[in-house]
């Protein structure tokens, strides 16, 4: 996880110049919500999101924002591995694996990769410059907490 951070710290010099800039961290719902078999991914991703949280603080001043999306489960060809994986796990059908991945979701249903992209540039536009330092969850509304 030293890799996104280099990457913003290489960019940060020419948008405080600028005045204008705008970074979107795309992680996973793990930051807020983990699971006992991903412990390592989702310490590192938390790891990553506190410090671009605190960096968002030091940039706010000059226009740049920092935010972090958080997506939970969006319609791609990983879920579809995942729904293949659940299969031969389970000795399930396709549907029925689908049918798992949205059962803890509010919405029941798969987050589309749209949705995700039109989230994606309203952050990165000029009318979210007063969002900054954000957790925004992509998640069909099955995040648990108020904040």
């Amino acid at each position: 996880m030293i890799a996104p951070i280099m990457m913003v710290r290489a960019v940060l010099p020419s948008m405080i110049a600028r005045r204008f800039g705008r970074i979107v961290n795309i992680t996973s719902a793990m930051v807020t919500t983990p699971r006992p078999h991903m412990t390592l991914s989702s310490g590192a991703r938390a790891g990553l999101t506190a410090s671009l949280k605190g960096l968002s603080l030091d940039v706010a001043k000059h226009n740049v924002t920092i935010n972090n999306l958080l997506p939970e489960r969006i319609d791609t060809a990983r879920q579809h591995q995942m729904a293949n994986d659940m299969m031969k796990r389970f000795s399930i059908t396709y549907e029925e694996a689908r049918l798992k991945q949205v059962e803890s979701i509010a919405a029941r249903r798969l987050g589309l990769p749209s949705e995700f992209g039109a989230t994606c540039a309203f952050v990165c536009s000029v009318h979210a410059g007063f969002m900054s330092g954000q957790n925004i969850h992509l998640d069909g509304g099955s995040y648990p907490a108020l904040i």
